[in-house]
């Protein structure tokens, strides 16, 4: 009985992805337990902790089709967490008694904070392609747009130009930013977990560093300096790097839903036959991925917040903290990769009208280049007295609705010091994007950079 938009046959793959969900299944967490428990009687009968018989039967017995489900989850409901169910069941399962090696030294957090890194470790390999398909959309954008001129918006108005291909450069930057961070934060998360009752390895004598290094070893993880059962950084800097990537791709999805404004219209999402319908009204085109994503991030965010509350946590051993990374890890990480699978959609497929955008910048009749006007005269007026005079022709030209050019062109004061040539040069909304170009190269070659170091990702 599916509940919840992840979970729901209908919603599940518009806020999450397939891929991400199996990362975060019952089955593969189960399947991951298994692994880790078979890994650990390796490593065990290798450093003769155990019997290197035991070992084998143990692992042999580690596969998720062995696992009676219905007993498991009975057994969890009972217990209060799912490790202690699964290895009852690997001990009966395993002849002559072998079974009682299973689990020998560790407690059910190692388990269970173990899996968790390795399915963080997949995750974040499925976010990290994802960000690489982006950046190279956003990075075809900008080299196609680079000298595409628009208005650029401040408080929802007309500002100053700037160039459509400045605008997507500048999330490319964030977005290369976003994978940097991933890989500073990979060596410091990808940690696993091996403490015994509250961290000390007591149960494993003198063995227990070397069996904790040897189980990291073999499941390709690093080793932490000390035991991290209350010490929850780790999983919280994964929920704010989430949270920050997902921010960045609803800062892109709120620009596509006003560019798709019918007043505006200078961009949108791919088209399809039916998507963005109205169930009442045949004319709409609606943004469809800007929406859903504008609606999971905020959730994102609010689930890293938990995250940083759930590092609260007593003594050695959390009583409610750490069972509320239960549910909010699975949820963040299948909440943002829908995130990033929507925003891949939106980049790869964003059509551009470059005619649109140099029409709307002719809709306040040279406004947006009153600023090039006024830099143009503050070398001969002074930037105050300059920026006074545009001003009052600027109120002028809304006033009557004629262009500021002509205005200019009738101002003594303009015209002893601008002539008609210069004066069109400066309402040219394309004579003043600055540094645009520059900077968007600037991010490309950064790109290329990227592109090079990861071998596209």
């Amino acid at each position: 009985m599916p509940a919840t938009a992840l979970d729901s046959m209908v919603l599940r793959d518009v806020f999450a992805t397939p891929a991400m969900r199996r990362v975060f299944s019952d089955e593969h967490r189960l399947t991951l337990y298994l692994a880790i428990e078979a890994a650990l009687a390796r490593v065990e009968a290798r450093l003769g902790v155990i019997p290197t018989e035991a070992a084998a039967e143990i692992e042999r017995h580690c596969a998720l089709d062995e696992v009676d489900l219905d007993k498991l989850k009975r057994d969890t409901e009972r217990i209060g967490a799912p490790v202690q169910p699964v290895v009852a069941q690997l001990t009966a399962l395993c002849r002559d008694g072998l079974g009682q090696w299973c689990h020998y030294g560790a407690t059910t957090q190692d388990i269970m904070d173990t899996a968790t890194v390795l399915q963080m470790r997949e995750a974040f390999a499925l976010i990290d392609a994802d960000l690489a398909a982006i950046a190279e959309a956003l990075a075809e954008l900008a080299r196609l747009h680079r000298d595409t001129v628009m208005a650029a918006r401040s408080q929802l108005q007309h500002a100053i130009p700037t160039t459509f291909g400045f605008k997507m450069a500048g999330v490319l930057a964030a977005m290369l930013r976003d994978r940097e961070r991933l890989s500073q934060l990979l060596p410091r998360i990808l940690v696993g977990q091996l403490g015994g009752a509250v961290g000390t390895l007591a149960s494993l004598g003198d063995k227990g560093p070397t069996v904790h290094a040897a189980l990291m070893a073999e499941l390709g993880l690093g080793a932490p300096e000390i035991a991290w059962h209350t010490a929850r950084d780790r999983i919280a800097e994964a929920g704010g790097y989430l949270a920050l990537v997902t921010g960045t791709c609803g800062k892109l999805a709120r620009d596509v839903t006003l560019l798709m404004q019918t007043e505006v219209a200078e961009a949108a999402e791919a088209a399809a036959p039916g998507r963005g319908s109205s169930s009442t009204m045949p004319q709409k085109r609606n943004p469809v991925s800007s929406v859903m994503i504008q609606a999971a991030v905020p959730v994102v965010r609010q689930l890293a917040a938990t995250l940083y509350e759930a590092m609260v946590e007593d003594h050695e051993r959390a009583s409610g903290a750490w069972q509320t990374e239960w549910i909010v890890v699975p949820e963040i990480f299948c909440l943002s990769a829908g995130i990033l699978a929507h925003t891949r959609g939106v980049v790869s497929g964003l059509t551009v009208d470059a005619a649109r955008m140099r029409a709307n910048l002719a809709i306040t009749n040279g406004l947006v280049t009153a600023e090039a006007v006024q830099m143009g005269l503050a070398a001969a007026l002074g930037r105050g007295n300059a920026h006074h005079l545009v001003a009052e022709l600027s109120r002028a030209a809304l006033a009557s609705g004629r262009p500021l050019a002509d205005l200019l062109k009738e101002n003594a004061t303009v015209t002893r010091h601008l002539d008609p040539d210069a004066i069109d040069r400066l309402c040219d909304p394309a004579n003043y994007t600055g540094a645009a170009g520059a900077a968007v190269d600037q991010v490309l070659a950064l790109f290329a950079e990227d592109s090079r170091q990861t071998g596209g990702g």
